[in-house]
């Protein structure tokens, strides 16, 4: 099969779009360089000698679909995803291609959800949200982590960050999923999402070494309430986060991210540790890497090669867990995360 190469990365010039872009560059893609930001696209396209950059805003749909012209795929890096998701997608159905999100904005990967499904599976394109580190990451490894269960009762994604360094695009999409939500927290049981004013509880998690028992916020939600019940029938899905991350992510004026390394990647590491149950059985997966939003460059364009190469099994909206293999998925990031999945076990 021949390779399509010419990826369009919207908000390519963001902190995740230039992981992307160079995740791409690296796989010997040619990425298309979009955003709304004309100074930006300038800037990054000098950084990149011989790349095509685009210049179309979120509401100008003409625009998008002129700036999607004679591209294979798009990767949607720009936030508040509020804003970007669904016009991006939509001119992506337009133009009859594949798309593909970096969302972890649990409304907005809702709306994805709620408003495209009917569309694209009619038009027989694919459609991804959340294919990152929140939303995507977790749902392949519950669904690694389910294996040939069909039904689970719980599902728990504990998330081990040893810091939270948060970039510009993260905070404005917490203030915007704030706003939409009128400053109230979100859980997912009893097969749906609820919203309440509750206090957040914290306990325990039993992180594996090197990481170690570690305090977390629990009901700390994520994405994954999102993915994982998109086609899983587990009823009670709960994420959790290190209290130290939620601190840094919640302190005034936090500091961006800083890179460490060739990569650009910052110091921060991680490991997700994912519980799930089903009667008196309970299965566990785990991964380690380094940097939240570096992880995500591999997870979005690994997704979109698999789309490109046929690799996939799903039409229309499917979270990662639903379009791809995920355990293969996640053996083909063996060069960026560190895997551990133990038998099942009875409780």
């Amino acid at each position: 099969m021949k390779q399509a190469r010419n990826v369009a990365v919207y908000g390519a010039y963001g902190h995740t779009g230039r992981f992307v872009v160079a995740e791409l560059r690296d796989r010997g893609y040619v990425p298309l360089l979009l955003g709304r930001d004309p100074e930006k696209l300038r800037a990054l396209t000098g950084l990149h000698p011989g790349l095509e950059s685009r210049q179309a805003p979120a509401d100008d749909p003409a625009a998008l679909v002129r700036a999607l012209a004679g591209t294979d795929i798009v990767i949607n890096c720009a936030g508040p995803f509020a804003s970007t998701a669904l016009p991006v997608a939509e001119a992506a159905l337009r133009a009859g291609i594949p798309y593909v999100d970096v969302a972890a904005e649990i409304e907005a990967n809702l709306d994805t959800f709620t408003h495209l499904a009917e569309r694209a599976r009619a038009a027989d394109v694919l459609v991804v949200p959340a294919m990152a580190f929140f939303g995507g990451l977790g749902d392949l490894l519950v669904t690694t982590a389910m294996g040939d269960w069909t039904v689970a009762d719980e599902a728990h994604v504990a998330y081990g960050l040893s810091s939270w360094h948060p970039t510009a695009g993260t905070l404005a999409a917490g203030t915007v999923s704030a706003r939409r939500r009128g400053g109230r927290r979100v859980r997912f049981t009893g097969g749906r999402l609820a919203y309440h004013d509750d206090a957040l509880p914290t306990l325990e998690w039993p992180f594996p070494a090197p990481l170690g028992p570690q305090r977390v916020i629990a009901e700390f939600t994520m994405a994954d309430v999102v993915t994982i019940p998109s086609h899983l029938t587990i009823p009670e899905v709960r994420t959790y986060m290190t209290a130290q991350a939620a601190a840094d992510l919640s302190a005034p004026n936090p500091a961006p991210p800083a890179a460490v390394d060739e990569r650009g990647r910052s110091a921060q590491t991680f490991i997700i540790d994912v519980l799930v149950r089903a009667g008196g059985q309970e299965r566990r997966v785990t991964a380690a890497g380094q940097d939240i939003y570096a992880i995500t460059a591999p997870l979005a364009v690994e997704a979109a090669d698999r789309i490109l190469t046929g690799r996939t099994k799903a039409t229309g909206v499917a979270s990662a867990g639903a379009a791809f293999d995920a355990p293969d998925f996640l053996r083909a990031l063996s060069g960026h995360l560190s895997l551990h999945t133990p038998a099942t076990t009875r409780t």
